[in-house]
């Protein structure tokens, strides 16, 4: 149940960091000629970030820790569910040892006149 409601939540993040994130207007040549010293137009001119970028921001960190806690919480889950049925499929001890030398019955030939071939002619 949480585990399904927490996935839902991912993904309405993941949707929300998608549109910010397209929403956001370009800043430009971001390449090697940003770096170059011309920082306050890497910045912009107030040299804030804007309500979109603080967003995304949030939502990317919201979405990377979320990925790393739904993967931890599917982890323990499965893991625990692998030890719930390990111990009832194990078969029970047997009672004395004399019962555990019981030899099964030979297998017997039950092939009847159908599986028989007929010589050839």
């Amino acid at each position: 149940m949480l585990l399904g409601f927490l996935t839902v939540l991912f993904v309405i993040v993941a949707l929300f960091l998608a549109l910010f994130v397209l929403i956001q207007q370009g800043k430009g040549d971001m390449g090697m000629g940003a770096l170059g010293g011309s920082a306050q137009m890497l910045f912009g001119g107030s040299g804030g970030q804007t309500f979109f970028e603080k967003a995304t921001w949030i939502l990317g960190l919201t979405f990377m820790f979320g990925a790393i806690g739904l993967s931890m919480l599917k982890t323990r889950q499965t893991r625990k569910s692998r030890l719930d049925g390990f111990a009832s499929a194990l078969p029970a001890a047997p009672a004395s040892p004399a019962q555990s030398t019981q030899q099964a019955p030979a297998a017997t030939d039950e092939s009847g006149p159908e599986s028989s071939q007929a010589p050839a002619a």
